[in-house]
């Protein structure tokens, strides 16, 4: 895992999208501990890929904090066996633009967010 190109990556995305003075956690946990989370903190059985937890506060020193990216990447891997590590990527990205406020349940929602992480990851998402 190629864990400085994450954190580059992390970088990049808040700095794209103006959130550069903002820290987040990021946690890459095997499949138990993310289905554990999914059922206690969204209600849903088994592993999922990710899960963001927006925070949005700011500690003693003024600095802003979003929240914390949890992926799963043995579960990423499943997902596109032919490019795990960008499956990875992808869903930095998409963690990091759920604490920015991104969402998609809507058709213009979706596009808008699939573009985004297409620009910062170059993993095209159908």
């Amino acid at each position: 895992m190629d864990v400085d190109g994450l954190v580059a990556l992390a970088a990049t995305c808040l700095l794209g999208e103006g959130a550069g003075d903002a820290e987040l956690s990021v946690s890459l946990v095997g499949e138990e501990e993310i289905a554990d989370l999914h059922l206690r903190y969204m209600g849903e059985e088994g592993p999922t890929d990710v899960l963001s937890f927006p925070l949005d506060e700011r500690d003693e020193e003024g600095v802003r904090i979003l929240g914390d990216v949890v992926i799963a990447p043995a579960v990423a891997a499943r997902n596109n066996e032919a490019d795990p590590a960008g499956e990875v990527r992808l869903l930095l990205v998409h963690g990091i633009l759920h604490l920015l406020g991104h969402d998609h349940e809507r058709e213009d929602e979706r596009a808008a967010m699939w573009a985004i992480q297409e620009r910062y990851t170059g993993v095209r998402v159908p």
